[in-house]
């Protein structure tokens, strides 16, 4: 009894020292867990060239190369189109401002009396179209800011060459490394942790690449949906829209909002803001039909409430490793506190569970 307590207080302080090393380093780890992550995600890909009678390596260069080539085939299409859209909505900034001035304020004080100006429509508009010109685009809008000082741009640099060399080589050595942590496992736990192990994958799995698939989806259809409908800003809401799908609603929420005043503000009718809402509402019958059925399936078992909660408990304790971290950790979470709970209703403290529909009150 007092050597498994001692266990047990030993694991308890390996999770905190290990807890707090990852808190204090999290400003350095964001390459370390975007690269790991990458890993985890194409080491399929790359198990599946070395079927094909590939080396390892050899299989990790085409995986790499193949990467890197989609990279900059979307980097050369989206980035021009998105600069274009982002240029556009700057420039009619004041229109969108406007409008939202001329119709939200009023209602406002019809319904709730407030009165109030809630859109300053000079400052904001001429503050951003200015800087924007200024810069001439996004890249020279990020040049501009990251050369302000030399620490900046070394850290920039760095974490971004860091990114693709971590990557390929965590991505050659997966297979050996895995199996190593394996070995670390004391044996008596080893089944434990290897049940937990395989279906924490399985819901990692579902999660990183049904997700990030459904999220491509969506916001592909939704941009496709605009752009049907006219909507100048198709792009940049559609795309914007899928990306943050990943939060429950959020996704759906926000682009319908800037769909609708763009629909208003650019056609001002409300046949346009009909199709609009056809458009995001045939959008979220495919997610829930379709997408995430078939991409992701029902092995997260996240509710919408620990999601939200996963990303920004995670955004909040460790910045931006945290956000990329929360949910899939709240998914592996969730499997332990799944066997956790079955441990406990199997054990001996829980008891003899009892039937409530047997248990007479004084009353009776």
């Amino acid at each position: 009894m007092q050597t498994q307590l001692i266990r047990q207080i030993y694991l308890l302080v390996l999770v905190l020292v290990v807890g707090y090393l990852v808190y204090l380093l999290s400003p350095i780890l964001a390459p370390f867990v975007i690269a790991a992550l990458f890993a985890y995600l194409f080491d399929p890909l790359a198990d599946k060239l070395e079927s094909w009678k590939l080396s390892r390596t050899g299989a990790v260069v085409v995986v790499f190369l193949l990467i890197t080539l989609l990279m900059v085939t979307v980097a050369l299409i989206l980035i021009p189109a998105l600069e274009r859209q982002i240029s556009y909505l700057i420039k009619n900034l004041p229109v969108y401002v406007n409008w939202l001035k001329d119709n939200i304020n009023p209602w406002l004080q019809s319904q709730f009396g407030l009165e109030i100006d809630l859109f300053d429509t000079g400052q904001l508009s001429a503050l951003l179209k200015e800087h924007w010109e200024s810069a001439g685009g996004i890249a020279q809008t990020v040049l501009s800011s990251v050369t302000k000082s030399g620490m900046v741009v070394l850290n920039w640099v760095m974490n971004l060459l860091l990114i693709p060399v971590v990557f390929f080589y965590l991505l050659r050595d997966w297979d050996i490394i895995t199996p190593r942590v394996g070995e670390l496992i004391p044996r008596r736990y080893y089944s434990t942790v290897h049940t937990i192990t395989r279906e924490s994958n399985t819901v990692l799995s579902a999660f990183l690449r049904g997700q990030l698939s459904v999220m491509l989806a969506l916001g592909v259809i939704y941009t496709i949906g605009l752009w049907i409908v006219g909507i100048d800003l198709a792009l940049l809401i559609g795309m914007g829209a899928g990306l943050v799908s990943f939060v429950p609603y959020l996704g759906a929420i926000t682009g319908l909002i800037g769909g609708v005043i763009a629909a208003l503000v650019q056609f001002g009718d409300l046949i346009h803001v009909v199709y609009v809402l056809i458009v995001f509402g045939v959008g979220q019958l495919l997610e829930g039909m379709v997408l995430t059925p078939w991409l992701v399936g029902d092995k997260i078992g996240l509710h919408p409430v620990a999601v939200i909660f996963a990303v920004l408990a995670g955004g909040q304790l460790f910045g931006f490793v945290g956000v990329l971290l929360g949910l899939p950790l709240a998914a592996v979470v969730m499997v332990m506190l799944r066997h956790a709970h079955q441990k406990y209703v199997n054990s001996e403290l829980y008891g003899q569970p009892v039937n409530v529909n047997k248990v007479k009150t004084s009353d009776d």
